[in-house]
């Protein structure tokens, strides 16, 4: 155990959550990146700031696989409209999609090639193997790996760029595509890059403090 350096944010705790929030109620899910090239330093250090997440038993369960090759997006591309395809046509619901109906989306992804990065996210079944080829045990790997999604997505963010959690189903096709191990299982697909001169997104609202907290009063209800 090493001691635990706290943290001055510099303004009272409520004050500073509120900063926090009012910067990150910014944050969007974009589909219409630019070009515009971004140094791979900064991919780096939003996936520093991503593994930097908390997990089961700290085997940090997850693997960031950077795509910047146009003909790899490409492939990628292909694969994710193909199973975007037979999800629209075919596997989804009704109701499925009279809700993705505000959103506009379609089996088109043309922000795959268009972005001037893909961070593909694996979660992690078991651990990698030690010299031996032996795999140990991970702990909770959807929820770590959720968790580090979670941090990337701000690090996106507060690097001034924009990001999209596309998740085609299944996701098998980018295990192939990148020829990951057997133990690596695809998590999110995410663009990452600035947005398009003339981006837009779609005008939605979040659910207000009332319907997502639920305050424990401890009082003993008859």
């Amino acid at each position: 155990m090493i001691p635990y350096r706290a943290v001055d944010p510099g303004l009272p705790s409520d004050a500073a959550a509120r900063r926090f929030f009012e910067f990150m109620k910014l944050r969007r899910n974009v589909r219409m990146f630019s070009d515009r090239p971004v140094p791979i330093e900064t991919i780096e250090w939003i996936i520093r700031a991503a593994g930097s997440a908390p997990s089961g038993a700290n085997k940090q369960p997850w693997r960031f696989v950077v795509v910047g090759d146009p003909a790899i997006k490409k492939q990628i591309r292909a694969a994710a409209e193909t199973e975007e395809r037979e999800f629209y046509q075919r596997r989804a619901t009704p109701e499925w999609l009279r809700d993705l109906a505000p959103l506009a989306t379609d089996e088109h992804k043309e922000f795959l090639e268009v972005a001037p990065w893909l961070i593909v996210m694996f979660r992690l079944a078991k651990d990698d193997p030690d010299e031996h080829g032996t795999h140990g045990q991970v702990y909770y790997p959807v929820e770590s790996a959720g968790i580090a999604a979670g941090f990337l997505l701000a690090a996106v963010h507060h690097a001034g760029l924009v990001a999209l959690t596309h998740t085609p189903s299944p996701m098998g096709f980018l295990s192939k595509v990148l020829s990951r191990p057997e133990h690596e299982r695809p998590f999110l697909l995410i663009p990452v890059g600035y947005p398009a001169e003339h981006c837009v997104v779609p005008d939605i609202r979040r659910k207000p403090l009332e319907e997502i907290m639920v305050r424990d009063l401890g009082q003993t209800r008859d």
